[in-house]
């Protein structure tokens, strides 16, 4: 079982591995011999990506937008949640079609949502601003947030919450005091899931942004593709310090995800 574990752990890493071979290339290196090891170990693919892209700025605006984002995001999928889980509804059958609504909202492709988005984001006047990207990806997290936190809040004890109103809680008492603490692994796991998603968003980045200011890190790489030529040991040198940062943080709060993702299964 260890000799599997190891093979399928090096097959899974074995494309980054390359990848991080590739970025000491050169140019004519990639695309002549891409599958020997580079002959001399340099950093300008990296110093070049490092400052043609000035990663410095695109990296805080990308924290920026996400912090931002998740922030807003776990307060409104918070209280949707709760409400679905706990307030009592006159008609189950319009609980019910709230269900179907955010179950429909997984299924719908974010290309689709492009074209309305952007003509709604222009009569707005937000084009090129923080609020362009924010807005959407609070909108396209909600039914998956909002059905993560239900299904978990579903097995919640309601003895525990009825105990603590008698007691005098409040509401905010009791959701900031007892209900938050307990959740804690599945709000980790949609914080985690949510800035990963951000990192990486493509399409609504480069619909919306145009200014070399206002760009996120996956929208900056695509500056190295130009009209008639294509740096690609800049490229994978861009993308491997786009990548390194989410393996640091997947790395740390991987144990978050699995508590979160079994607890919901397992209470929902």
């Amino acid at each position: 079982m260890h000799i599997l574990a190891y093979g399928v752990t090096f097959i899974v890493l074995l494309p980054f591995l390359w990848m991080i071979l590739l970025s000491f290339k050169t140019n004519n290196e990639i695309l002549n011999d891409p599958f020997t090891l580079p002959k001399t170990l340099s950093l300008d693919n990296y110093t070049r990506a490092w400052s043609t892209l000035k990663m410095g700025l695109l990296y805080s605006n990308t924290f920026l937008i996400a912090a931002i984002t998740i922030v807003i995001e776990l307060i409104i999928t918070f209280m949707s949640s709760y409400a679905l889980s706990r307030m009592v509804f006159r008609s189950n059958k319009l609980k019910n079609a709230i269900l179907v609504l955010l179950l429909a909202g997984l299924a719908i492709p974010a290309f689709i949502l492009l074209f309305p988005v952007y003509r709604i984001t222009i009569s707005l006047g937000l084009l090129n601003t923080y609020a362009s990207l924010i807005i959407p990806y609070i909108a396209t997290s909600v039914s998956f947030n909002t059905l993560l936190f239900t299904g978990f809040l579903r097995g919640f004890p309601r003895e525990v919450e009825e105990a603590a109103v008698i007691d005098g809680c409040s509401l905010f008492t009791l959701c900031k005091s007892i209900v938050v603490p307990v959740i804690m692994p599945v709000i980790a796991t949609v914080f985690i899931f949510n800035v990963l998603y951000i990192w990486n968003e493509f399409p609504f980045a480069v619909t919306l942004i145009n200014k070399d200011s206002m760009q996120t890190i996956s929208l900056g790489i695509s500056q190295f593709k130009g009209r008639f030529n294509i740096d690609y040991g800049g490229i994978i040198a861009a993308s491997v310090l786009l990548i390194i940062p989410q393996l640091v943080f997947f790395a740390i709060f991987q144990r978050f995800i699995i508590e979160g993702m079994t607890a919901g299964a397992v209470k929902g």
